[in-house]
């Protein structure tokens, strides 16, 4: 079955596409450079239709060609002539690339905008604590005036109940008593649960 090649409309009298494709599957050089020259410029043509971009429609053609080479043996005459199987190729390579190139700018635009925003996480850990410094605050206005001076110096200074006893002058135990109730207090008051 001889392939009719259609040059501007005219049917043209072309290569035996099928048969020299047969070759070609064989590992046929020569049969290859025949396909290759009714080939090309198709190919090339589908290609820059698809891509706009000359230097790519190049490459997307030398590879579709390379891919005709390697997989000349997969072509089944019964499903349709072999301009069609190679421009279908061609098509599908052309699309593949233009959809890489979409999926390589959307990778970079979200790690930009990932870049020029500040991570969530900090931003909620610093208002999380913008919160609880407040509220630790408000609580700490309604403690006695012993216990708050006792908590401030034990847990916001450092310092032990010994030396907070000699600080505020009063018996440790007292120092003891009003950290304990003091710190009760500000549980109650944060919502804690023991």
């Amino acid at each position: 079955m001889k392939e009719v090649v259609y040059i501007s409309g005219v049917p043209s009298a072309g290569p035996d596409l099928p048969m020299l494709l047969g070759q070609v599957a064989r590992g046929d050089q020569e049969a290859f450079g025949s396909v290759y020259d009714a080939v090309c410029g198709p190919v090339l043509g589908l290609v820059r239709s698809v891509l706009r971009d000359p230097a790519q429609s190049e490459e997307v053609a030398q590879e579709v060609l390379t891919e005709v080479w390697r997989t000349a043996a997969r072509y089944r005459p019964e499903r349709g002539g072999v301009m069609n199987w190679v421009l279908t190729l061609a098509h599908r390579r052309a699309v593949d690339r233009v959809r890489s190139a979409q999926a390589s700018a959307d990778r970079e635009h979200k790690a930009a905008l990932l870049d020029r925003t500040p991570a969530f996480d900090q931003v909620t850990e610093q208002v999380e604590a913008r919160l609880e410094r407040e509220q630790v605050r408000r609580c700490l206005r309604t403690l006695t005036e012993l216990q708050r001076q006792s908590v401030t110096l034990a847990y916001y200074q450092g310092l032990t109940y010994r030396e907070v006893a000699e600080l505020l002058t009063v018996p440790l135990g007292t120092v003891k008593t009003r950290l304990r109730d003091g710190l009760i207090r500000l549980r109650d008051c944060l919502g804690v649960s023991t």
